[in-house]
Formats: C-alpha cells, sequence, structure tokens
C-alpha cells in the first residue's frame, strides 16, 4: 500500500474512532480491533506494549495511543496524522456543545444518550481488561501475577498515585530482565 493512502486510511480510521468513542479505555478496544484484526497493521503484543507505553505516558490515553499506533504504522508523519485524527472529533464536538451548552445540558434525550454510552464504555472496558489479562498470563511469570494482584490491591485500598504502582510495577519488570540476564549470562 502506498505511504499516502496509508496515511489517509490511518487518519480516516483515528478520526472514526475517535468520533465514535468516548475516549478513554473505550478507544483502545476499536483500535484494537481496527489495527489488529482487521486491517493487521500491528499484532495483539505490540498493541498491548502500546498500550502500557500510552497508559504511563501524561496526556489523554485516546491521543497516547493514537500517536504511539500512528508512530508505528508510519512513522513521525504517521503519529503526526494519528493525532490529527484522533484530536479532531473531541474537538469539533465540544467547539458546538460549548456552544449549544443550555440546549444540551437540558436536553433529557442527550441525557439519556449519555447513560447508554456509559453502559457501552463499561462493556468495552471489560474486553480491554480480558485481553490484558490473556496476553499478561501467556507469559506464566510468577512474578506477573504477584505484581497484577498486589497492585489491584494497593489502587483499591490505599490512595497511593497510579503513577507510582505503575513505576514499581516497571521496576519490577526490569529487575526480571535483568536478572534474567544475569542468571543467562553465568
Amino acid at each position: 500500500m502506498k505511504k499516502e493512502n496509508r496515511l489517509k486510511e490511518l487518519f480516516l480510521t483515528t478520526f472514526l474512532i475517535s468520533a465514535s468513542t468516548s475516549g478513554g479505555y473505550a478507544i483502545i478496544s476499536m483500535m484494537k480491533d481496527k489495527f489488529v484484526n482487521k486491517k493487521q497493521w500491528i499484532d495483539e503484543a505490540e498493541m498491548i506494549d502500546l498500550i502500557s507505553i500510552a497508559q504511563s505516558t501524561p496526556g489523554p490515553l485516546a491521543i497516547n495511543a493514537g500517536v504511539l499506533v500512528g508512530y508505528k504504522v508510519a512513522g513521525m508523519i504517521g503519529a503526526f496524522t494519528a493525532m490529527i485524527g484522533t484530536t479532531l472529533p473531541p474537538l469539533i464536538i465540544m467547539s458546538v456543545v460549548a456552544n449549544c451548552y443550555n440546549l444540551v445540558a437540558e436536553n433529557q434525550f442527550i441525557r439519556y444518550l449519555m447513560h447508554g454510552m456509559s453502559a457501552a464504555v463499561a462493556a468495552l472496558l471489560v474486553s480491554v481488561t480480558i485481553d490484558l489479562f490473556v496476553n499478561l498470563t501467556k507469559e506464566h511469570s510468577i512474578l506477573n501475577y504477584i505484581l497484577m494482584v498486589v497492585s489491584f490491591l494497593v489502587a483499591e485500598l490505599t490512595d497511593i498515585s497510579y503513577l507510582y504502582i505503575a513505576l514499581f510495577c516497571a521496576a519490577g519488570g526490569i529487575a526480571k530482565v535483568l536478572f534474567l540476564k544475569k542468571n543467562v549470562g553465568n
């Protein structure tokens, strides 16, 4: 496929995904479906890695994920293209909503629409969580299970920032790799 065509397809795909989701984790499931399952531009393991990086970097998850997928697919120009594609729909929607706020805020239909979208987002979150869990457990590493359980408990039972939990898990993964590298080298 020509680079121009791939960039056009990347823009349209990220634009449509961003326009049809409410952002956050919901967009991840749709990106996985489009870029891994349908277009096969990246594989599932790469997508999981990109999601992990997107979650640990500052900024909106949807834009971070879009930029990383775009970079993986078409380099820097792909990252820029995906960023524009992911950013435009919320920008357009928020501009319209800001100009029509009173009409939207008082509209009962819009309230029902938002409640319905909440249910769909919850279902997408469950789907992404199951995918992440299945991929994590493929390695059968006891450290992965320990980090997962400890992270969950710390997140649920304390007020410790998710950033610190992610950094702790990253340190655990680095320590594991360094330990394995040291033992394999001996």
